[in-house]
């Protein structure tokens, strides 16, 4: 359950306070996730693939950057798959160096990875690419389509360094849905945000 609304991020008092309060909304949000059973996060995924079908359509011609599922994020790798046989080009997100955005390596199923930060699987080439749509985890989000990460800033950081924008579709479970996530200067809207229902 959210808190009473927190004052507009006018001052560094204000960001101070809407840091902390992000930092336990994130570990009640990924707590709850995390206690979510594996059969329900993996229909939950099966709904999310159907509708992200549904939104982007074709995608012949088309990167689109995924992310490996971490922690209790909707395992979307088999949505993926249909992607890059389907004429689609996947990417993954990969961390670089903290404080830079990410950079796009493509990857589809059967090429090799690597252990990446945090031990999460990236791909092994050097190569990168460009996203054209973009589908990020989110560990809250609100009606606005604010999406609430894991606090590092990389996702923000991204978007705002790219040439042109891609579509940004955040993805989630409803249950991650808050009132807000007090939106700061440097948060991006996504373009939407996915869930089961």
């Amino acid at each position: 359950m959210t808190t009473e609304p927190l004052a507009d991020a006018a001052s560094p008092g204000d960001r101070a306070r809407i840091m902390a309060w992000r930092k336990t909304e994130r570990a009640r949000l990924l707590a709850a996730r995390m206690a979510l059973a594996p059969d329900v996060r993996k229909e939950a995924s099966a709904r999310i693939a159907t509708h992200l079908d549904r939104i982007i359509g074709d995608v012949r011609g088309r990167s689109v950057s995924l992310y490996w599922p971490f922690r209790g994020e909707p395992d979307l790798r088999s949505w993926l798959e249909r992607i890059t046989q389907t004429g689609g080009r996947g990417l993954l997100p990969v961390v670089t160096e903290n404080g830079h955005p990410l950079t796009f390596r493509p990857w589809k199923e059967g090429e090799p990875l690597v252990k990446g930060v945090w031990n999460i699987p990236v791909p092994a080439t050097e190569e990168t690419g460009n996203p054209d749509i973009c589908i990020a985890p989110v560990v809250g989000f609100d009606a606005e389509s604010y999406r609430l990460g894991y606090g590092g800033g990389f996702f923000d950081r991204t978007l705002a360094s790219l040439a042109s924008r891609p579509m940004v579709i955040g993805v989630g479970y409803a249950m991650q849905r808050i009132e807000t996530i007090h939106p700061l200067a440097h948060d991006i809207a996504m373009d939407l945000i996915v869930t089961e229902i």
